[in-house]
């Protein structure tokens, strides 16, 4: 399929061998779809993204310079899946004509309860899938960089080929009976499914509060039912309730996952491909013997 996609821009970027002058005007609905179509339209596009780093676009609340931001734009480009609920409202508010790019379009979602899981792009060859239809969509809207469009999308998709093989091979090199964590995070299902590692909901506790000392009991109990060697909880933040559970199940405690949001620039996570190592090292380092 990105193959096909490669040819066709390949095609397109022929026939359009002209430069247009000005970069062009994209909306992103957030962090890490921007950084997707930043490196595919480089300086021919100027990219603004709704939901910033460090931020949750499922509880996102718009704001009147986002309504704005809607108007001015050519594009917007959105990941689909019922993951930015609040986005028709806004673009019907700003009278926005701008062109909706569904950046999953193409990928066959996987459930999470009764609705489609939206978190497409936890899996790098989903990535892929998003940069080929952001590559089409950009080149349609500005053919005289057509071009430069498919060279940025081919050298991207070399870095995404190279980071899937990397996964892959970090997690190769865990035994099997150890690839398991418990996790607060219903973000890692496509993760999960390419990779093989299993995410598991800690059962009977609230992930919207800190967990109480009947739920960190609760969480021991499953630690030791199920054999898990690893847990990551980022609700928990007292240190005391994270050394009880590594003392009584021996199982160590992860860190931060990255899973709807990269961090800034200083962080540790500015990029997708710097989110998808940081979540494997953290991984990998959890769950190895």
């Amino acid at each position: 399929m990105i193959r096909f996609w490669l040819v066709a821009l390949a095609m397109f970027a022929a026939a359009n061998p002209a430069r247009a002058a000005e970069p062009l005007d994209v909306v992103a609905s957030f962090s890490i779809l921007g950084d997707f179509v930043r490196n595919v339209g480089g300086d021919r596009v100027s990219v603004t993204t709704l939901v910033g780093p460090d931020s949750d676009a499922h509880v996102y609340t718009p704001t009147p310079a986002d309504a704005k931001k809607i108007a001015d734009a050519r594009l917007i480009f959105v990941n689909g899946l019922g993951f930015e609920g609040w986005l028709p409202r806004l673009v019907q508010s700003a009278g926005s004509k701008a062109k909706i790019v569904t950046a999953s379009n193409g990928i066959s979602p996987l459930r999470l309860g009764s609705s489609a899981d939206p978190h497409a792009w936890q899996s790098v060859n989903n990535a892929k899938v998003y940069v080929a239809n952001i590559s089409l969509a950009l080149s349609a809207a500005d053919p005289a960089s057509a071009e430069q469009f498919m060279k940025n999308t081919q050298g991207y998709i070399e870095q995404l080929d190279a980071l899937d093989r990397e996964v892959r091979d970090a997690v190769a090199k865990l035994p099997e009976g150890r690839r398991k964590v418990i996790s607060t995070h219903s973000a890692f299902g496509y993760f999960a499914a390419a990779y093989g590692i299993e995410f598991i909901a800690p059962l009977g506790v609230s992930t919207e509060s800190e967990p109480s000392a009947r739920d960190i009991a609760k969480i021991i109990t499953q630690i030791r039912a199920a054999k898990i060697p690893a847990v990551f909880l980022e609700n928990i933040t007292d240190p005391r309730l994270m050394g009880r559970i590594s003392a009584e199940t021996g199982a160590r405690v992860g860190g931060t996952l990255y899973s709807d949001s990269l961090t800034g620039e200083k962080g540790d996570s500015p990029t997708y491909i710097a989110m998808v190592r940081h979540n494997i090292k953290a991984l990998t380092g959890a769950l190895s013997p």
